[in-house]
């Protein structure tokens, strides 16, 4: 009997294990496949839990500002992250003081210019000036546009003005006698005629004449028009990875206008880019007039030391060494023969030898020459 029970007990006991097995099997089955009642969802959002907290997602904006992106970008705003890296070779225009004031008083002239040039009330304003990649900026121009390939002659080097198409049309509206209070016509899907390019070849003219005055303040710089091109894949000048300043600028003839667009590479402006360097004093560019004064007026009453040659000969230096108390040097100069004034090493003028009085005189026969002035000041 107490055979049996034991059995019994066993059964019993293997029976409620195996259950027991079992449930916990299908709570593990619920949990994954998302069903069972209440229970099986509290274990889906543990386990979500715990998924999220070992791998965080980022949202849109922390993406953003990891690969460097911002809607703030148009504004001037600093890059950061991946684009930061990819972009650090590119310096920015800010570390070039100077070159903003041109820029100011390139918009000041071509104000002035473009009235004389359309005879129409024109407002010419600095939207950006912003450094960018070569290649980058010929693949965002809008098309069709006129681009004008220019060399700076002092630079030696080249640089793009780019004149887009509502500019083009309304300077040719303006020229040729267009109404006033209409808008321009604009023609899709053909080449530019001749008299528009000619007409915005003058146009370029007129700019670049303005762009050359507006760096004579700080160096004689020519800009001279290479040609003209629509076809941003001709007007290569630099290589596509090369940084260059962009200049925006916006031409509104009342109810017309559009833009142009001035680059210059850092190539081309690194021959004066120490002149560029330089803090902005006032419209002399720089100068201190106080120490400028200064520096002339100290010139002018400084000595000079002057020499007067009657005639030169070449000897052996064996004979002058041996020169003695009575011996003659013959020379090749008359009675007639100019004698030469002297700075140093440098040739100044000529004249006559004479006497006034007891003191030997000499009369100055022709000017000083511009190359003989410039000399001695180098030479001091």
């Amino acid at each position: 009997m107490a055979a049996d029970t034991t059995d019994e007990e066993l059964a019993a006991g293997w029976e409620a294990s195996v259950s027991s097995g079992k449930g916990d099997a299908d709570d593990v089955w619920n949990a994954e496949t998302g069903s069972g009642g209440p229970q099986a969802s509290d274990a889906t959002q543990s386990i979500a839990q715990s998924a999220v907290g070992s791998e965080r997602i980022l949202n849109q904006d922390e993406i953003d500002s990891l690969l460097g992106f911002s809607l703030e970008e148009e504004n001037g705003a600093k890059r950061g992250g991946i684009r930061a890296l990819i972009n650090s070779a590119l310096v920015s225009y800010e570390r070039l003081p100077m070159l903003e004031v041109v820029f100011d008083r390139l918009v000041r002239l071509m104000t002035t210019s473009l009235r004389n040039f359309t005879s129409d009330n024109v407002e010419v304003s600095l939207d950006a000036i912003q450094s960018m990649r070569f290649g980058d900026y010929l693949n965002s121009i809008p098309l069709p546009a006129i681009l004008a390939v220019f060399k700076a002659k002092q630079l030696d080097n080249f640089g793009l003005l780019t004149v887009d198409s509502n500019l083009i049309y309304s300077i040719v509206d303006v020229l040729l006698g267009g109404r006033r209070g209409t808008v321009a016509m604009r023609v899709e899907g053909r080449p530019y005629t001749t008299i528009e390019r000619v007409l915005v070849t003058r146009l370029v003219e007129v700019i670049l004449h303005d762009a050359r005055k507006a760096f004579d303040p700080l160096t004689a710089v020519d800009f001279e028009l290479d040609r003209i091109e629509t076809n941003p894949r001709f007007a290569a000048i630099a290589q596509p990875a090369n940084a260059a300043i962009l200049v925006k600028l916006r031409i509104d003839m009342e109810d017309r206008g559009g833009r142009c667009e001035l680059l210059l590479p850092y190539a081309t402006l690194e021959p004066i880019r120490k002149m560029l360097l330089q803090n902005f004093m006032g419209e002399k560019f720089g100068r201190d007039n106080i120490w400028e004064g200064h520096l002339a007026t100290e010139l002018w009453s400084a000595p000079t030391a002057l020499r007067v040659v009657l005639d030169e000969f070449k000897a052996p230096l064996g004979k002058m060494m041996n020169l003695q108390v009575g011996d003659t040097l013959i020379m090749n100069a008359t009675p007639d023969s100019k004698a030469q004034l002297m700075c140093g090493d440098i040739h100044l003028t000529h004249g006559q030898v004479g006497r006034i009085g007891q003191n030997v005189a000499m009369r100055v026969e022709a000017p000083i020459t511009h190359a003989a002035k410039k000399r001695v000041m180098e030479a001091r």
